[in-house]
């Protein structure tokens, strides 16, 4: 069984390049076909992995760096990716890498992150958060919608779906009307230990971007006058900063390797925005620390009310601020033992597992359906 695996943009370290890394580890020999790179991210990544670069590779890297400027192109760069020689392909994504085009003997297993969010759900914000004008606007709207057409079809060449929560399990079927099986992304959750450590800080781990919405973090503890601490980075840094009060502090990026310390030393994680999972709010559980979370998205999969940490109903700073008033009456009643066995359920050895079992038996029920044809 020859496998290919297919991913969209290796240009950072995030979320899913660790689920794309994972897959790796499991196929070693399979080649990686990349739509969007930097040279640099390849190589730490992926250094000993065949990694095949789209046309995109041709492009200085300062053009690569804008990804928008490619939008109207993105469907056609994994339709050039030639996959004939592979039994099994499998697509890593949350945009255009599920539109490969396989031959009719090829199983295509696509792990999807999300389907496409700019173009259906976040589809409204992007008018209500940008001022195109109305040309530019209409231009735009005309745009997403041959997207869309085009993401249902290239939805229609996968033979299975993997969600990575049952939050994206919905949005498969509602988008897409197809049906997958849930396998949750891997959380290297024994590099973070438990620990009783508390130093007296509230915690964020995000990238810095409108959707994440660690503005209500920052607002809820401007209130709250509690020592926050905000890691990561993204171009709404130097605005969260300016609203910020002295008991919040940024400390940037992180490397990986310092994060546990970081986690380590809060007394809780807060987790403000909507994730299809939330790979962050498993670390802080693997370290033993509560999480606070919006209540919708991947965290409801994750966070046990009242054992693992408290949900705060709707994305509102006030809302926010009394359930951390809240915790912090009960806090000492949260257990480190049975934060920890919560986050041990999201491992790596179980996404290694689950997934060579579904590949093994989707290509084993594959090919009693060619031999029956």
């Amino acid at each position: 069984m020859k496998v290919a695996l297919v991913h969209e943009s290796l240009t950072r370290l995030g979320g899913a390049e660790r689920v794309l890394a994972e897959m790796h580890s499991i196929y070693p020999s399979a080649p990686i076909y990349a739509l969007l790179h930097e040279d640099r991210v390849v190589q730490n990544l992926f250094p000993d992995a065949h990694v095949h670069l789209s046309f995109l590779r041709r492009f200085p890297e300062y053009v690569r760096k804008r990804e928008r400027l490619f939008l109207p192109i993105l469907p056609v760069v994994p339709e050039t990716f030639d996959l004939s020689l592979y039994d099994v392909v499998i697509s890593s994504a949350s945009a255009f890498a599920k539109g490969v085009v396989t031959r009719p003997g090829t199983l295509h297993i696509c792990y999807c992150h999300s389907p496409t969010r700019y173009l259906w759900d976040w589809y409204p914000q992007i008018f209500k958060e940008n001022s195109f004008g109305k040309f530019r606007g209409s231009l735009l709207a005309i745009l997403l919608h041959y997207l869309r057409l085009w993401d249902q079809a290239a939805a229609r060449r996968v033979d299975k779906f993997i969600a990575n929560s049952k939050a994206t399990q919905e949005r498969i079927r509602k988008y897409y009307g197809r049906d997958s099986e849930v396998i949750y992304p891997p959380v290297d959750v024994n590099k973070f230990k438990p620990t009783e450590k508390n130093e007296g800080y509230f915690l964020v781990v995000s990238r810095l971007s409108p959707y994440k919405r660690v503005d209500l973090a920052v607002n809820a503890f401007n209130k709250l006058e509690i020592p926050l601490v905000i890691v990561g980075e993204g171009r709404e840094r130097q605005k969260l900063e300016k609203m910020s009060q002295k008991n919040i502090k940024f400390k940037g990026f992180v490397p990986d390797k310092e994060l546990p310390e970081i986690y380590a030393g809060a007394r809780a994680l807060i987790f403000p925005g909507e994730d299809d999972f939330g790979i962050v709010p498993v670390e802080a559980m693997a370290s033993g620390k509560p999480v606070i979370a919006l209540k919708k998205g991947g965290a409801i999969e994750t966070i046990i009310p009242g054992v693992t940490g408290e949900f705060f109903e709707e994305p509102h700073e006030a809302i926010l601020a009394e359930v951390v008033r809240q915790f912090l009456e009960k806090e000492e009643t949260y257990r480190t033992d049975l934060i920890r066995t919560q986050a041990e359920k999201f491992s790596k050895e179980n996404f290694r597992n689950k997934i060579i079992s579904f590949v093994e038996k989707t290509w084993q029920e594959w090919e009693k359906s060619k031999f029956a044809s």
